[in-house]
């Protein structure tokens, strides 16, 4: 419960930084007269719209199993996930071609009053992003947040660096320059997060050596064969598997019972496996492939 809480206070907490630094900018572009600005006032607003799309999504994840969903809503993260990367790879291409267009249309710029607004943007969606970064490592939607704040924040730091090279030397062309590589490098990163949040909704396989697993299970006293193995992921921490495993002739219900909870032990520690269902056959299957 306390760990939700803080997760709630950090997101309502980073939502109205966006808020703020999209007011700042969007008035900021305005009066200096610099595109950078507004591009990057609208990319915020879009990032509040975001944060709390996965807010909510992160909330419902958190919901208990019912008889409607067995496996739980934590799938509901891993929309948002795809949602929020989705969009960033929109606005990245959408950035890129604004880009292009500014190098054939540089227009003046009050670079003093372009930095100062800048400067403000960065320092707030630095904040924003901290915040969200521990989240990031285990958890896809968060992660799909946080690669908006660093978006913004890389942004940033672009009109900030730009501002210096036009206040100092008035060119115009750093800005899109800047946001040109920027763009390139969001948009693999959110390629990567849309890539795996597509396979887990596909139910493909995790990360891991089936050929491995058969070795490992194999090991199990009165176990001579596993055939029909499935494995997929409910979230990018849940691994379930099931499969059926040949076993000796002479295998009582009790004897049964201990193969399953060994097989279970070497599958949770080995292969990070979280749920396991088991279907044990003496011949049937016994030279059928791994995957059926």
């Amino acid at each position: 419960m306390e760990h939700s809480e803080v997760t709630g206070r950090r997101f309502f907490a980073v939502t109205l930084l966006n808020i703020i630094i999209t007011i700042a900018e969007f008035f900021g572009g305005i009066i200096s007269g610099s595109l950078g600005l507004l591009s990057d006032a609208v990319h915020n607003l879009e990032d509040s719209l975001s944060i709390v799309i996965s807010y909510v999504a992160n909330l419902i994840g958190r919901k208990s199993t019912d008889s409607a969903k067995t496996f739980g809503y934590k799938r509901a993260e891993i929309l948002a996930a795809f949602v929020n990367s989705s969009i960033l790879i929109v606005i990245t291409i959408l950035m890129i071609i604004e880009s292009i267009r500014r190098f054939r249309t540089p227009q003046h710029i009050n670079g003093t009053l372009m930095m100062v607004v800048s400067l403000i943007g960065l320092i707030a969606n630095f904040i924003s992003m901290a915040a969200l970064w521990g989240g990031s490592k285990d958890n896809l939607n968060i992660k799909a947040t946080f690669l908006h704040m660093l978006s913004d924040t890389l942004s940033s730091v672009g009109v900030v660096i730009a501002s210096i090279f036009v206040t100092l030397f008035q060119w115009y062309w750093v800005d899109p320059f800047i946001t040109i590589v920027i763009a390139v490098w969001l948009l693999k990163e959110a390629f990567d997060v849309v890539k795996e949040t597509i396979n887990i909704l596909m139910e493909a396989s995790p990360d891991i050596d089936l050929n491995e697993v058969k070795k490992a299970v194999l090991t199990v006293p009165d176990v001579v064969g596993i055939h029909h193995i499935h494995d997929w992921m409910i979230d990018e921490n849940y691994i379930i598997f099931d499969a059926h495993i040949n076993v000796t002739k002479n295998c009582n219900m009790d004897e049964l019972e201990k193969i399953y909870s060994q097989i279970e032990k070497i599958l949770k520690d080995q292969f990070n496996v979280s749920h396991v269902t088991l279907q044990a056959e003496c011949t049937r299957g016994l030279k059928e492939p791994l995957i059926f």
